[in-house]
């Protein structure tokens, strides 16, 4: 699995930095032919004067001090993500927690970290959706004076079976006095791969990918 990582990873770093490399490169070629059609095509009686070349030769140099310090930007970036996909290596096939508004069902399962009440008999209604937002499932939750975990088995409201996937979800808190609001949670899933994708490094539970950032640690089993 490292091995894999590893040369996805190589790949990965190489392509952006060629990418990055040319695009600046075919910048600078055009403002050395630019420059170099009008040395070409100038008029010999009204040549450019000492003060103008000096000039164009400073933005020569400022056009080629810049094509450096790009590409050097570019390879740091990618060894950055790089070093976080070697990083993720040990976390393929552990249970971790994350901050996702989606939820994976792996195996037939989802697992979703609620916080404690805040306030004595507020309670909590989970609501799985599809892609469209159309309710699947929802789930009145009492809420206590600790964190706990709310599983789906991943059957819908007719109790038919879904297959795994990624899934929208929505927690509302309602306290005694019919108050609602939006709770905050999070995701429990195993990781079961990292990829680089347009610039990001994802960790992958199961069919859900989220970024680095939002990884709150390791999970029980």
């Amino acid at each position: 699995m490292s091995g894999s990582i590893a040369s996805t990873t190589a790949a990965a770093a190489s392509g952006a930095g060629n990418r990055a490399g040319s695009r600046i490169n075919a910048d600078f070629d055009m403002f050395l032919s630019l420059l170099t059609t009008q040395l070409r095509n100038q008029d010999p009686t009204r040549a450019m004067d000492a003060q103008q070349m000096t000039q164009q030769l400073v933005q020569f140099a400022g056009v080629e001090q810049q094509i450096a310090a790009n590409e050097r930007l570019e390879r740091l970036i990618a060894l950055q993500e790089a070093g976080q996909l070697t990083a993720s290596a040990p976390l393929i096939g552990r249970m971790v927690e994350v901050e996702s508004d989606r939820l994976s069902l792996q195996g037939g399962e989802a697992r979703l970290r609620l916080p404690p009440a805040a306030a004595a008999g507020e309670r909590a209604v989970v609501s799985v959706l599809d892609s469209q937002g159309r309710s699947l499932l929802s789930r009145e939750v009492a809420l206590g004076a600790a964190a706990q975990e709310w599983r789906w088995d991943g059957r819908d409201g007719a109790g038919r079976a879904l297959p795994d996937g990624a899934y929208a979800v929505r927690v509302t808190a309602t306290g005694t006095g019919g108050e609602t609001r939006a709770l905050g949670f999070s995701v429990i899933g195993r990781a079961t791969a990292a990829e680089r994708r347009d610039g990001q490094v994802l960790l992958r539970l199961g069919a859900l990918g989220v970024g680095f950032e939002k990884l709150r640690g390791l999970a029980e089993i």
